[in-house]
């Protein structure tokens, strides 16, 4: 009778996986020994293995390329990273050894765009795309982009003020895209994106704002929707809509010459994932074509903004368990050493699964269980997994510590979590560790961040630390308190 965990795991799954495999009982991932990673680093643990975020990259590379040829598609193909995904520099490091452009949503952006050109990381060349709603401080960074030389930076405009806005603060002539704003699902709570403007009101803004603006040129349209990119009748529905908005919009405009079909490649949450990228990316490229042709203009330049599959699939977290508590007769809580609100804020926001799988014990029988982690919170657990609707983990035994792998958490989670902030129930971020692997192959770690300690938190709650004299706080005070007289 086969009882063993690895017993379930090849009954259950094509095991072992490109990035999996199982030596004795320990768990390797991309051929890092993930129990020799906790025996240095302990946990819990959350690392990065940054050659997964090139291999990614040049992946959907090679898919554009092959569907350029095969269709003898003349336009030019740009992958850009989706910086709200990760901010972190080591991410844009090794995302930017790729010959790849950036896409940004926010004021801060434009910072760190300027901080990489300071670096030599990019240059004048690469395209810096600027989606989100605009506020004044983003408008003003743009502008100083744009101001400083950098003619390949393009404000993809999301509402009917944001030309005026750039117009008062670009000196020169500069070129925009507009955002459409995409249909959403039937079963969404609402019926269009707030982000871009609407389907029909496009050619209508441009005959009024650009056409005859001698300061601005539109060069890109920008499609994307919530859902991703996916093989349905909604996706490709949503798709040809938008490729008669440009077809009509180029017709008008003769400096339109680029599309930008947004991110949403989904990345692997599970040992059953089945997902075909490459048939998805040579179905787009078809369509585009075909639309054009039908139509009669010159086919776009196409841009992506892979946020998720770009750095998704780099991130992973190690948890202790702690302790098994059985609350019922049914139902057993393995307690971990962390908390999924904090360090995975997406199983707790948006019921997001994530793969999970021990990193140890593999020749140990298994049970059903609950994975429950350290705050006081209700909502704070993980309880199913999509492939087989439980979690199955090898038996609890007190003398035998069990350590519980999440992968693919590279995206999102740090910068949802408030990285280097606060915490639910002050619970510390773990320690994080950076992997990688040299010229011939051997894998090498760095410390990124050690685990949050009393004293940060403290600090950030503005307790004062005991080494603070009482002169220093009283002198805090009188330089920086404001008296106020209240209303009689």
């Amino acid at each position: 009778m086969n009882t063993k965990y690895v017993d379930l795991i090849n009954q259950t799954f094509d095991f072992p996986q490109p990035e999996f495999a199982l030596e004795g009982n320990q768990l390797f991932f991309h051929d890092i020994d993930l129990n020799k990673l906790v025996e240095v680093y302990g946990a819990p643990l959350k690392f990065t293995y940054l050659p997964q975020i090139s291999n990614n990259i040049n992946k959907a590379k090679n898919w554009f390329n092959d569907a350029f040829n095969k269709y003898k598609y003349k336009g030019k193909y740009k992958y850009c990273y989706c910086t709200k995904s990760s901010h972190f520099k080591h991410v844009l490091d090794e995302a930017l050894k790729n010959d790849i452009h950036i896409e940004t949503s926010s004021a801060f952006d434009i910072d760190i765009v300027e901080n990489l050109k300071k670096q030599r990381k990019i240059n004048d060349n690469t395209y810096v795309l600027c989606n989100g709603f605009k506020r004044e401080q983003y408008i003003t960074n743009i502008a100083r982009l744009i101001n400083n030389g950098h003619k390949n930076c393009i404000p993809i405009i999301d509402n009917y003020e944001e030309i005026d806005l750039l117009s008062k603060e670009i000196k020169d002539n500069y070129c925009v895209g507009i955002r459409i704003a995409s249909e959403e699902e039937p079963k969404f709570a609402f019926y269009t994106s707030r982000l871009g403007i609407g389907y029909k009101n496009i050619v209508p803004f441009y005959n009024e704002q650009i056409k005859n603006n001698p300061k601005v040129n539109l060069r890109m349209l920008h499609f994307f929707i919530n859902t991703g990119i996916r093989d349905n009748a909604y996706y490709w529905n949503e798709l040809l809509k938008c490729l008669k908005v440009y077809t009509s919009l180029k017709k008008i405009c003769p400096t339109l010459d680029s599309l930008n079909i947004g991110g949403g490649f989904p990345i692997k949450n599970s040992l059953a994932f089945d997902f075909d990228y490459e048939y998805m990316v040579d179905e787009i490229v078809n369509q585009i074509k075909l639309a054009c042709e039908e139509e009669g203009v010159d086919v776009p330049n196409i841009f992506t903004e892979f946020g998720s599959f770009t750095v998704g699939e780099s991130g992973g977290a190690i948890y202790e368990v702690l302790y098994q508590k059985q609350q019922n007769d049914r139902e057993k809580w393995n307690m971990i050493n962390s908390s999924f609100i904090t360090t995975l804020p997406d199983t707790w926001a948006i019921n997001k699964r994530f793969i999970m799988l021990p990193i140890n014990r593999w020749n140990d029988s298994y049970e059903r269980v609950l994975l429950g982690g350290l705050t006081c919170d209700s909502d704070d657990y993980y309880n199913s997994e999509q492939h087989i609707n439980a979690i199955y983990l090898p038996k609890y035994n007190k003398d035998k510590p069990l350590y519980v792998g999440f992968f693919n958490v590279g995206a999102y989670q740090e910068t949802i979590g408030g990285y280097g902030g606060l915490q639910h129930c002050l619970i510390p971020a773990p320690r994080h560790i950076l992997i990688n692997k040299d010229d011939d192959g051997n894998i090498i770690t760095q410390m990124f961040r050690d685990k949050q300690k009393s004293e940060d938190l403290l600090g950030i709650l503005g307790y004062e630390k005991e080494s603070f004299s009482n002169n220093k706080i009283k002198s805090f005070e009188t330089k920086n308190s404001i008296q106020f007289t209240a209303h009689k």
